[in-house]
Parts: C-alpha cells; sequence; structure tokens
C-alpha cells in the first residue's frame, strides 16, 4: 500500500466522539438468585422488584447489562438443593442467597463463586464465614439477627394483659439450626420476666395444626423459612388458639398476627445490591465484612388484638413504627 491509498483509507474511518464511546453498552454480566420463597408469593415479587430497582441504581439494569437467572425454592429443601445445581452450573459471575438454606446449598457447590447473602440468621454459627469483620473464602452479606432480638420478642409478650406466664417458642429443628442460640437468649431473658419457657418444635402440618391446643400461654415464632412457608397455616392454627403471639416478620402481622419486631429485609437487598456492584468491579467478598441488621420495626395489629381479647400497653403501642387498626 503507498502512501495515497494509505490516506484514503484513513480518510473513511470515522471517529466517534468520546461521550459516545461512553454510552457503549458494557458486557452483560450474570447473577444468580436463589430465594426461599416461591416466586408468586408476595414476599419473593416484592423482594425482586427491591433488588432490581436497588441495582438499577447502581448502574446494573436487568436485560440491558445484568442477566438475572431468578430461582424460587417455594420452602422445599429438596428443591432448593435441585435449583443451587442449576445456577451454579450456569457460571453466574456472582450469586446472590436470600435465606439460610440458600447459602447452605450454593456454599457446597461453589467454593470460587462470589455469594452475597441476605436475610440470614447468624453465619459464623454456621460455619458460611470465618467471622463478620473477615469473611474470609467466597461468602459475605447481611443478617436479620441481631443478640438482643430474641430477648426483645419475650417482653413483648409481658406487655400483654391479662399477663402472660408461659411462653411456647415455635420453630423447626430441621430449617432452623441457629435455634439453640435464639433459645438461649430467650430462656434468660426469662428468669428476669418471670416467664415460662417452653420449646414447641414443629416441623409438618399436624404439629402446626397442633399449636391450636397451646391455649395456657402464648406463641413466640423464631426466624425460619419453615415457618413463613406455612404462615398461612400457622396464623389459623394461632387464631384458634385465641393467644397472643409475636412473630419474627411483619409479613405475619399484614396477614392477621398480633404483632412483630423484626429487621427490614427490603432494607438488605438494598444493601446486598451494593455489595453485589462492588464485587462486579472488583472487589473480594473476602473482603467485604459481614454487616448485621441497623434498621427494625415494630408492627401491631390491633384488630387481632381485640379479635382474641387482649389489650397491649400504652408504651408498646407507643413504640410501633405501624399499628393496624
Amino acid at each position: 500500500m503507498n502512501r495515497r491509498e494509505l490516506l484514503a483509507l484513513l480518510g473513511t474511518i470515522t471517529v466517534l466522539p468520546s461521550s459516545t464511546l461512553a454510552q457503549q453498552p458494557t458486557a452483560r454480566r450474570r447473577l444468580g438468585v436463589l430465594s426461599v420463597t416461591a416466586a408468586d408469593d408476595a414476599i419473593g415479587q416484592t423482594r425482586s422488584a427491591i433488588l432490581v430497582e436497588a441495582l438499577a441504581g447502581h448502574g446494573w439494569k436487568e436485560h440491558d447489562n445484568l442477566r438475572i437467572d431468578w430461582r424460587s425454592g417455594a420452602g422445599d429443601r429438596v428443591r432448593i438443593a435441585r435449583l443451587a445445581d442449576e445456577l451454579v452450573a450456569l457460571k453466574p459471575d456472582i450469586l446472590l442467597a436470600v435465606g439460610t438454606p440458600s447459602v447452605e446449598e450454593l456454599r457446597r457447590r461453589t467454593t470460587t463463586i462470589p455469594i452475597v447473602f441476605a436475610v440470614v440468621t447468624d453465619p459464623v454459627s454456621q460455619g458460611f464465614v470465618q467471622n463478620l469483620a473477615h469473611p474470609g473464602g467466597n461468602v459475605t452479606g447481611f443478617t436479620d439477627y441481631d443478640g438482643p432480638l430474641a430477648g426483645k420478642w419475650l417482653e413483648m409478650l409481658t406487655q400483654v394483659a391479662p399477663p402472660v406466664r408461659r411462653v411456647f417458642v415455635v420453630y423447626n429443628p430441621a430449617t432452623a439450626p441457629f435455634a439453640p442460640l435464639m433459645l438461649h437468649t430467650i430462656e434468660d431473658a426469662a428468669r428476669t420476666l418471670h416467664v415460662t419457657v417452653e420449646p414447641a418444635p414443629v416441623n409438618d402440618a399436624a404439629s402446626i395444626a397442633a399449636l391450636a391446643s397451646r391455649r395456657d400461654g402464648s406463641l413466640l415464632v423464631l426466624p425460619d423459612f419453615f415457618t413463613m412457608a406455612n404462615r398461612a397455616h400457622l396464623l389459623a392454627a394461632i387464631a384458634e388458639a385465641r393467644v397472643p403471639a409475636v412473630f419474627w416478620s411483619r409479613t405475619f402481622v399484614d396477614e392477621g398476627g398480633l404483632m412483630s419486631y423484626s429487621t427490614d429485609s427490603a432494607e438488605q437487598l438494598r444493601r446486598a445490591a451494593a455489595y453485589i456492584d462492588r464485587i462486579l468491579k472488583g472487589a473480594q467478598a473476602a473482603d467485604l465484612p459481614v454487616q448485621n441488621p441497623t434498621k427494625f420495626e415494630l408492627a401491631i395489629n390491633l384488630k387481632t388484638a381485640r379479635a382474641i381479647g387482649v389489650t397491649l400497653s400504652p408504651s408498646l403501642l407507643a413504640l410501633a413504627n405501624e399499628v393496624i387498626e
């Protein structure tokens, strides 16, 4: 090629302005999401919408520069394990695990793909991370439980009239391995509050239905994806027993439960989106500290209180973030 031909060729090349180059789409990244809730469940739909919005706020837009593979376990541990296999096989750039079983199953299948978790209890004792400040490995995220929380649940039940003297603690031992930690905190608080605490394990529809016979006390429902997945049956049994109950999630109160004191799972998903953004931009999961909840909410359903014939102390009502009339 001579000089004249070279100059002619250069004249046909269009140089794009820098502003145009900046607008060119980046390579699409891939996020796998495994949740314990059902895809058509109101909770699952709300969480998905919050996550998509939060990611977009960091510049990651689904169907644009981010592909999201959604998987929902619907409270079925066998299904969650199968879906974990599917997600890891897709080789995503990063995984989001919502709920303890999701973390367990994904962690068993990969030590290289970064995993961010949300709505998980006590990740250290469960072996998900080495410690909160320095998680190590490929897992980090946001917990839904702070130590004094369990004692607060019990204290709320003592602010009910007629007075509560006996409390049954509801959980599924197979799906809530962290329950002994919470029970220890509750038992410590019970000695100060002068109430008797008794475990009331559930693991199927029959054991949930049997709670309707617990008419000589009140109920405290621990965080557990089993209780969330079976909340309709649980709420029906408690309504039949006509006893006060406190729950770990606002969802129970919205659907007829008496009261809850809980972390804000929506806030956890927004914070998880920030970690996903940082990891996709080069940060290491091992270097991002696990964070405990910072936002709590107290919800009370006065309609339910009237239905079961109890009153709540004015001081408790004054602290409520929301009172359902």
